[in-house]
């Protein structure tokens, strides 16, 4: 077994037993089919941290995460995590976080992952994400949108077997039920903009306050043009710099999600462009009703083959 194969193993052992709060070494080596001499070695060469402390760093960010993302009371998290004591924990809590963990609970934006050499961290709600392998441009995320285009176009037609034909040939009334509610012009092109704010503030680690939907949008058209001005340009940035440095592989922790989760930077593009293109569609629409037709149908083809609108 090689130092990659044994690194692998060693990860899925650890992923294995993260409920396990007893485990120890010699557990980790056994289960590895290994000496426990001999994974202290390879692993500790491969990740840099040897593996005991490599699994404490781990159970210490899932207590972190579990903090923000529960109501569970620090004891049981300390236990869980593999402490005999609340106060040990809060000690090895503190040493790691600068804080103990009831402030840490406290605080509205906290980023889980802890310095590590190896790049492997807990990734919610039980596991281990492992570094990006390769590196992934903007054509791995376009590809893999196509992808994701045709496997939901065919996701599509299995569903319209299970209508019948009146179902299938009944006129469609527009519904967006489940993405937005009580749309309108003016919060759609609010919608449009918090987006790129929340996402800058998510990668950023900054709080962000999501808008309530339930009360009504009263931003106005001159708001809405500064705001953008700035989110939408620093938008475009953070996407070129990922795409200039092979990023898109790489997770961050949202954590203006309750609870926080993790997601690679090319899966929060994916999810900003999808969600983006629906809302766009409808402002096209409204604005055709509304008597206003320059923008034609907002097809991204010309623009994207030599800068043009279309």
């Amino acid at each position: 077994m090689n130092s990659t194969d044994v690194f692998a193993a060693f990860v899925e052992v650890v992923a294995e037993s993260l409920d396990e709060p007893a485990t120890n070494g010699a557990d980790l080596a056994r289960r590895a089919y290994l000496s426990r001499c001999h994974l202290t070695r390879v692993v500790t060469a491969a990740m840099g941290e040897s593996p005991s402390a490599f699994r404490r760093r781990v159970l210490l960010e899932r207590a972190a995460y579990r903090l923000l993302a529960e109501d569970v009371g620090v004891l049981d998290l300390a236990i869980d995590a593999g402490y005999g004591s609340h106060e040990a924990f809060t000690r090895a809590f503190g040493r790691a976080y600068g804080m103990s963990p009831r402030e840490w609970r406290r605080e509205p934006s906290r980023r889980f992952f802890l310095a590590a050499p190896s790049g492997v961290h807990f990734h919610p709600p039980a596991g281990l994400r492992l570094p990006a392998r390769k590196e992934a441009r903007g054509m791995d995320v376009l590809v893999r949108m196509v992808e994701h285009h045709v496997w939901l176009t065919g996701e599509l037609i299995e569903r319209g077997s299970r209508l019948d034909a009146a179902a299938l040939d009944r006129p469609i009334e527009l519904s967006v039920e489940g993405i937005d509610d009580d749309v309108s012009i003016r919060y759609l092109l609010d919608r449009l903009v918090w987006q790129e704010e929340m996402w800058l503030a998510s990668v950023a680690d900054r709080p962000f306050q999501v808008p309530d939907c339930a009360q009504p949008v009263t931003t106005s058209i001159s708001e809405l043009r500064s705001r953008h001005a700035d989110a939408g340009s620093r938008f475009v940035a953070l996407v070129t710099a990922l795409n200039e440095e092979g990023r898109f592989d790489e997770s961050f922790v949202d954590t203006t999600c309750e609870p926080p989760r993790v997601f690679t930077y090319g899966g929060m593009v994916a999810h900003v462009l999808t969600f983006a293109a629906h809302r766009r569609s409808l402002l096209i629409g409204a604005f055709y009703t509304a008597g206003v037709t320059d923008l034609g149908f907002g097809d991204p083809m010309h623009f994207v083959a030599d800068g043009t609108p279309s």
